[in-house]
């Protein structure tokens, strides 16, 4: 095969990412399947199977903005397909586990494990995709995230009533394996060095930029930069609440289904099919969007700041709903609503560090991506105190909507990508 056999192979490097997304999240989600038979052979309470949840965002935190940096030193065609073996081990490890303290070290390992999967997004989208494409590619692989639930949900719910918890969490064990063979195959850090991409599509991936092509010899990342710039920071914060929401729904929504409404854990599976649906359409949709808006304005703060914040205010407003209503219609309505408009946003976060912080974007998403663990540690535990404490999910559903508000105050004041993009193009790689 020949360079010019294949238009459009960053296509196909875009969905290999899409692919990966997908069984990333499966395998950190799978455990919400299983609160009741947990529940019911350790007896576990709510707030110790919060803290179990919480462990995966305490090893996430601790490598994630390790992982971001070790991508930006080696590459992700090497440390993503490490990445995936390791932490595919780990999800084959839950199934046997036998108690508390087992199940919380293996939920830190699968987090640290899983740390650099973000950053390696970013990176290998910021060097295969120009930046009139990029929110695109982003929604693309992100959307993943809302269809691993819509795919995992019934897939895992099912393999839980019908094998056992033991069985299922081994069974979700050899995809991410047989990825990393294939990704490691057919990516390269470098377009250039691939024998699939034309050189007309290599013309469009290094012209189209205002950044220079991927260097040869990795450099180092200028942290004062990533943990200082304005925007970045505003971005970062307003993650958090969006990463407080996304580990809220994929790890609490069956809890809620079968507790609040009285489902059976099959028909959960099926009714959560439909707010992920929703989530992943509006995805999709935000990423076009954006890169619509970039097009017709070149405004980084209409096409990305102003996507994050509209979204947000909406999705608050269901999320508020969400705590005063019993009826399961409604509920289901306001939850699909908040969820989707809560995802919409998600390309423009993660097209901002490639924007304002290209050849440290693998860094710049693991700092991003540490705010979203340290989510991932407080959303489990405080859900978990609060519905031991009230016996209900109101309180969580309004602190949600509180930290959602607080994202779009902090992005209309501070988010101004525009303002920092010449002063990306200007200083150098520390």
């Amino acid at each position: 095969m020949n360079k010019s056999n294949i238009k459009h192979y960053r296509w196909i490097i875009a969905g290999l990412i899409f692919f990966i997304t997908l069984v990333n999240f499966i395998d950190r989600s799978a455990i919400s399947f299983v609160i009741g038979p947990l529940k019911q052979e350790f007896h576990f309470t709510d707030t110790q199977f919060g803290i179990i949840l919480a462990a995966f965002g305490l090893g996430y935190m601790l490598l994630t903005a390790f992982g971001g940096w070790l991508v930006d030193r080696l590459g992700a065609r090497l440390v993503w397909p490490l990445a995936a073996i390791t932490w595919s081990l780990c999800v084959g490890l839950l199934g046997f586990a036998s108690g508390f303290l087992g199940f919380i070290m293996l939920r830190f390992l699968l987090g640290v494990t899983e740390g650099p999967h973000f950053p390696a997004m970013s990176r290998s989208i910021s060097n295969w995709l120009p930046p009139s494409e990029r929110a695109k590619a982003l929604s693309l692989g992100l959307v993943a995230i809302p269809l691993s639930a819509v795919i995992g949900a019934p897939i895992t719910s099912y393999l839980v009533a019908d094998f056992g918890w033991r069985v299922m969490f081994m069974a979700m064990s050899a995809t991410g394996i047989l990825w990393a063979f294939v990704w490691y195959f057919c990516f390269r850090d470098n377009p250039a060095d691939s024998k699939f991409v034309s050189k007309a599509e290599l013309k469009l991936i290094e012209t189209a930029d205002v950044n220079k092509k991927v260097k040869d010899k990795p450099t180092a990342v200028d942290w004062r930069f990533i943990l200082t710039n304005p925007t970045l920071i505003a971005n970062n914060i307003a993650y958090f609440a969006y990463g407080y929401m996304l580990f809220f729904m994929t790890l609490w929504l069956p809890g809620y289904f079968l507790s609040q409404h009285g489902l059976d854990l099959k028909s959960v599976g099926w009714y959560l099919t439909i707010p992920w649906l929703v989530g992943a359409a509006f995805l999709k949709l935000g990423g076009i969007l954006s890169d619509w808006l970039y097009k017709k304005t070149g405004s980084l703060r209409i096409a990305r700041s102003h996507v994050i914040w509209c979204s947000q205010l909406i999705a608050a407003f269901f999320f508020m709903a969400l705590g005063f209503t019993e009826s399961f219609n409604l509920s289901l309505v306001y939850l699909s609503l908040g969820l989707g408009f809560g995802q919409m946003s998600q390309p423009a976060f993660f097209s901002v560090n490639i924007d304002v912080a290209k050849e440290r974007s693998g860094a710049a998403q693991g700092v991003t991506s540490s705010c979203l663990a340290i989510a991932g540690i407080l959303g489990p535990i405080l859900t978990g105190l609060i519905v031991d404490f009230t016996g209900n999910y109101k309180g969580a559903f309004l602190l949600l909507a509180g930290l959602t508000v607080i994202a779009v105050l902090t992005v209309v004041m501070f988010h101004r990508p525009d303002r920092e993009w010449s002063h990306a193009k200007s200083t150098p790689v520390a």
